[in-house]
């Protein structure tokens, strides 16, 4: 078992454009997501720059 399948293990893959949008505020000109989970309603985000974590 690996670092991050250890980590989100019930996490659930969404849709990297969705997450731009929804983050698009937060986001640096230029960044992009790379990969974004959702486990429950929290939502975990990773960029080329950066590591989000969104706790709603």
């Amino acid at each position: 078992m690996g670092l991050f399948s250890g980590l989100l293990g019930n996490a659930s893959k969404k849709d990297n454009d969705k997450v731009e949008r929804q983050l698009e505020g937060i986001l640096i000109p230029g960044e992009q997501v790379e990969l974004a989970y959702v486990l429950i309603r929290d939502l975990i985000v990773f960029t080329e720059k950066r590591l989000i974590l969104v706790d709603k």
